[in-house]
Parts: structure tokens; sequence; C-alpha cells
């Protein structure tokens, strides 16, 4: 990463930490803005990007959660530190519609903390954690291992903070997000840096029937774990491999904006074109641009018309109504 240069070694932390903020929220059913979210930690990291836009609360308090762990990695985990992270997820103090307690251990209150699924009255019960009676023990124990074991090797240390922290389940909601704060805070150590290259959490997305299954098994089994931290290491493994395809991604991004360096685009124009650099999915349409860029349909072609005359999108075979366009890249060319 190193050998890359600056400004593509930059790319890439801010890329793969807008990954990871929005991957640990959409395992979590929560779908935030790319835009916002890469916004809001360009602006925390000092980096300059274009199309800067304002974060919502949910966004900034995730952000600032993740870059707490991440950047902060050599600081120690306290109670005061884990309660700044959840009043950061929930600034409202409610989790949707629902009233939580924030910035603070759960309460009996709530009742007994479980993962259930199934219709209303066939409820199934996957998981139920220590009761809140438990909890300041049960945290003061894993906040000193935490802080002070040094006997595992810290990937294997992440791998059982991750389980061993949703197993305690502390909060009232959040916890995943939490623990794999805590993992990324430990991955940080064993890498002693800061600049993050590979995003845990968009790979956990991806294996997330099998991080379920692995969580829900372990926590009804006995005290050997083998398996989880066999699931773990391999899903770490898997998340440094997906880092080629986010440099490639890059790279390409680069290249391209390198080779038309001179050519005039409207906002319009260079929002969209880094949409479909990014990660634009099916086919570019007249349709489809008007709805991602807010105009009329008419606009819209005049867009891309204008892209095509100057040599930097064409139209794909077919035509008619569903005619669709492609970006032409610099190796094309």
């Amino acid at each position: 990463m190193n050998s890359l240069g600056f400004r593509l070694k930059e790319d890439t932390i801010l890329e793969t930490l807008t990954l990871d903020v929005l991957k640990t929220s959409e395992i979590e059913g929560e779908k935030l803005n790319t835009d916002q979210v890469r916004s809001s930690i360009a602006r925390r990291l000092g980096i300059d990007i274009a199309g800067a836009v304002p974060a919502s609360r949910d966004v900034e308090g995730v952000v600032e959660m993740l870059l707490n762990a991440t950047q902060h990695y050599k600081d120690p985990l306290t109670e005061d530190r884990l309660y700044g992270w959840h009043s950061a997820l929930f600034p409202t103090g409610r989790a949707g519609m629902h009233k939580i307690t924030v910035g603070a251990w759960r309460t009996p209150d709530a009742g007994p903390m479980q993962v259930v699924s199934g219709a209303i009255g066939k409820e199934k019960v996957h998981f139920e954690a220590p009761e809140a009676a438990r909890l300041a023990a049960e945290m003061q124990l894993f906040i000193h291992w935490f802080n002070g074991n040094n006997e595992n090797d810290l990937v294997i240390k992440a791998a059982i903070a991750h389980l061993w922290f949703v197993t305690i389940h502390p909060f009232d909601d959040g916890n995943g997000r939490i623990a794999r704060a805590l993992t990324d805070l430990l991955l940080a150590r064993a890498d002693d840096t800061s600049q993050r290259f590979y995003s845990m959490s968009a790979q956990i997305l991806n294996e997330k029937t099998a991080y379920y299954h692995l969580l829900e098994t372990t926590q009804k089994g006995g005290l050997d774990i083998t398996s989880w931290i066999n699931w773990f290491l391999a899903c770490l493994d898997h998340a440094m491999d997906h880092t080629e395809e986010v440099l490639s991604r890059i790279f390409t991004r680069n290249s391209f904006w390198e080779h038309n360096r001179d050519v005039d685009f409207n906002s319009r124009q260079h929002q969209m074109i880094t949409n479909l650099l990014d990660d634009f999915y099916g086919k570019l349409t007249t349709g489809k641009w008007s709805k991602m860029a807010k105009c009329s349909v008419d606009t819209a072609l005049r867009d891309i018309q204008d892209l095509v005359d100057k040599g930097i999108m064409e139209k794909e075979t077919g035509g008619g109504r569903n005619t669709s366009y492609t970006l032409i890249l610099p190796q094309k060319k």
C-alpha cells in the first residue's frame, strides 16, 4: 500500500472506512446514505473530496464510533468510552420508535434480552443474554481482559472479544455494531496502524447467514469456541482478498478522471459518472439517469448525448425505449 502513493492510499482508506460504516449498519437492516458517510469520514480525516454533502445525525454517530475505534486504537477501553459509542449511535434516545436506555447498560425494566425470530405467538428464541443485574460485573471482567490480556494473538483476541461482547449483550440495542467496532479496534492494534485497507464488516455482511449461525451455535454450546474462531479467521482472510477488488475500482476511477481531466462536466454528469465508477448495478438508461440525478428525462438525454459526443460514453447494442449507455474507460480508448 505504501508503494501506491499518497493519493491512492488516501482513497483506499476512505473507501474502506466508508464500506465499514455502511456494511456494519446494513447487517442490522439499516441502509445509510453513501454520500453522507463518505463526506462525514472525509471531513473528519481532512480528506478533500468533490461533492461533499452534510450528514444526518445517524450517519455522524456511526462514523464517530468507528473512527474513535480505529484512529485511537491504542487508547484503553473503558465503560465511559463504550457509553460514548452507544450515545453516538442513538442520538435521539430511541431505536426506531422505541425509547431505550442510552449511554448505560440495559436495565431490568426492559425485560430479558432475547434474540428471536418468527411470527407473533410462534417466536423462536435463539439466544437469551445474561440478566441486567449481572451486567456491571460481566462488563468489568470483559474490560479488564480486553485491556490486560497479552496471552492471545491480537487477531485471535479480536475473535474472542467479538463473541464475548455480543454474548453479554450489555445494551438495549447496538450491540452488534459496537462488537464490530471492538473487532476493528483490535485488528488495528494487530496491524499497529490506524490506516484501514480491508473491511471486516463488509465481509461479515457477505457471510451473514454463516455469521449468525456460528454465533447461535457457539452461544448455545459449551466453552469450546474453536469453530467460531476458525470462521472468524476465514472471514478476515476473505476481507483481505476483497481489498484487491476495492483497489481495482480505485485504480479505474483515478485513471478515468486523470485521462479526462481536461473535459468539462456539469454537476449532474460528474455525480452520475462517480456513481457509475463505484457501485452502480444494472444498465444505465435515460430513465435511471433522470431519477438518480433528479432531473427531467429530456435533461438526462441531453447530459448523456453530450458525453457520447465527447467520447466519454457510448450506446450499447440494442435501442428503442430501453436504450442503455456505458462509460468508455481509458483502456477501451
